[in-house]
């Protein structure tokens, strides 16, 4: 190192690690951000749950029940009904409205 200048190998070790650290930085901002976006996709399905209903099918010796389709008392396997269909399904005689979720709430609105 003639007049205290910094050796080639000793320059490429210095970007090594800056690229290191570079990487490292990325690589969280990378995690952070596919946290972020799987925080907001349970977001949206929450909203999207929140303003739908679904039925627990009826089983022996009880009957149909209809939830807000956040309730958890029941979790549907086959997907969420619309306002319409939730308005059909409870005037049906053998399906209840869930005494938890009360999901008439949501259907009173026009």
């Amino acid at each position: 190192m003639p007049g205290g200048d910094i050796s080639d190998l000793d320059k490429n070790r210095a970007l090594v690690e800056w690229l290191r650290y570079q990487l490292r930085q990325a690589e969280n901002r990378v995690r952070e951000l596919e946290v972020q976006e799987l925080q907001e996709q349970r977001a949206r399905e929450r909203a999207r749950a929140e303003q739908s209903w679904k039925i627990q099918p009826k089983r022996s010796g009880e009957t149909a029940m209809l939830h807000r389709g956040g309730c958890g008392l029941y979790s549907a396997q086959l997907g969420f009904i619309n306002r319409q269909e939730a308005l059909i399904a409870l005037a049906e005689p053998d399906i209840e409205a869930c005494q938890i979720c009360n999901p008439q709430t949501g259907l009173d609105q026009a």
